[in-house]
């Protein structure tokens, strides 16, 4: 059964990186196919976000199960067709401090629930090991494409995950090396490390993937870690920098400063880029900010099914349950215990467009080519996402650059192109399109 849509996901996985995996995997097998998940460094360390998502498999794995045992459908159609690899990648930016969101999604990255709730966790001595690297004598080369992957014993693994011991930036270039161009889209739900580091590795190879879907920045709106900054673009603006000039037409233009990026040449080779360019579509909080789930519609769904016995009703509800309480402490509007208090769909948004971007174009609205830029040097600006404001008229494509245009923002031939999402189906449509394809 052919995929309409191959994608890899690059995720640090809390609450809303978790219910996005969900959305994926219980989708269609014809409209979604999750070819790798690969594991950053983002909300919490990268061990933390490994376990979350190995947990995940292992709660899957329990409902799928209790489904069957009850005459429920299983669910999962699309992981049941394709079960995808699994790699670590990152486990800090390129540069500047490593930041965490843990003030927000707890220590483990999902409100405790390893805790609370440790019969859903799999000990770490049963799976940690299967994602170690090999000796010395058998690691891949720093430019290879190639990958290999580790060979417990089958008792060991999940049925539903395949588990590599090579780094994540080898597995998406296996991927986008294998497959046809522009048939692969990469959606980037945490710091964009992992991504700027594939790119920096065999730039031409990346440049295959049909486009990258990114949740992160704020344009028009304040930030979530500081009034300017969002927490993936803050996390390592360097990396979102190198990401998106790829997407200009003179990709120098907007790279970074020389020496930001640890152990990164500081430019693309040009033969490597040649003439192609990156399609960027971004879902900064403008966007994803709007779709809310909120607590009543979650305990509707999923509380009856948490008491039937349901282990992932039961595990959902309790990370749910922790980040509602935590949002009320935080914000202003949201009543202790009420039914209105709601998270943002932030990474399930990426995956509705992944799965109907294309099929319901015209539902969804794209400011197309705008050029974004991302600020990695500033005191209490790092991670803003710069665009220009200015009402300047724009050199036409053969004309000379605008006098007095410090930075080039009014060339025809210089800054980012990025799509940036600004208008969707329906903002209350995402939190029952997820409940229904999670819970049934």
């Amino acid at each position: 059964m052919a995929s309409k849509n191959k994608v890899i996901i690059d995720t640090d996985p809390g609450t809303d990186d978790v219910l996005a995996l969900l959305y994926a995997l219980s989708s269609s097998p014809t409209d979604l196919e999750v070819a790798l998940i690969s594991i950053t460094f983002g909300n919490i360390d990268v061990q933390n976000c490994l376990r979350n998502v190995v947990s995940m498999f292992h709660v899957i794995e329990k409902e799928m199960r209790w489904r069957k045992d009850n005459g429920r459908p299983e669910g999962f159609d699309a992981l049941k067709e394709s079960k995808p690899i699994i790699a670590v990648g990152a486990d800090e930016p390129l540069g500047g401090e490593r930041m965490k969101a843990a003030y927000y999604h707890g220590a483990d990255g999902l409100g405790g629930v390893h805790t609370s709730h440790p019969h859903h966790s799999s000990p770490s001595e049963t799976w940690s090991h299967l994602f170690d690297k090999p000796p010395p004598e058998t690691l891949l080369s720093s430019t290879a494409t190639k990958s290999t992957h580790s060979m417990p014993s089958t008792s060991e693994v999940s049925h539903l995950f395949t588990p590599s011991s090579s780094p994540s930036h080898l597995e998406i270039l296996e991927i986008l090396s294998r497959e046809p161009p522009n048939t692969v889209t990469i959606i980037a739900i945490g710091p964009l490390t992992t991504v700027a580091t594939t790119a920096a590795h065999s730039p031409s190879t990346f440049l295959r993937a049909k486009q990258v879907l990114v949740m992160g920045g704020a344009i028009s709106v304040p930030g979530n870690m500081t009034p300017v900054g969002e927490f993936n673009t803050i996390a390592d603006p360097v990396a979102a920098a190198r990401v998106y000039a790829l997407t200009s037409p003179d990709v120098a233009s907007t790279m970074p400063p020389p020496g930001s990026a640890a152990g990164l040449p500081d430019e693309y080779p040009s033969k490597q880029v040649g003439a192609e360019r990156l399609k960027v579509v971004k879902f900064p909080l403008d966007i994803t900010s709007q779709h809310q789930l909120r607590r009543d519609e979650s305990l509707v769904k999923i509380t009856p099914l948490a008491e039937q016995g349901s282990p992932l009703a039961e595990w959902v509800l309790a990370f749910l349950t922790a980040t509602f309480k935590k949002v009320e402490t935080l914000h202003h509007g949201h009543e202790v215990d009420g039914a209105s208090t709601h998270i943002s769909l932030h990474d399930p948004l990426c995956v509705w467009y992944a799965l109907s971007g294309e099929v319901q174009a015209g539902e969804w609205g794209l400011k197309e080519g705008e050029d974004i830029r991302v600020e990695t040097i500033g005191q209490w600006t790092r991670g803003m996402c710069v665009v220009d404001r200015r009402d300047r008229k724009r050199a036409k494509e053969g004309e000379e650059a605008v006098s007095g245009d410090m930075g080039d923002w009014l060339s025809w031939k210089k800054g980012n192109r990025i799509d940036r999402c600004v208008s969707t189906p329906g903002e209350r449509l995402l939190a029952g399109l997820l409940l229904n394809s999670i819970f049934g």
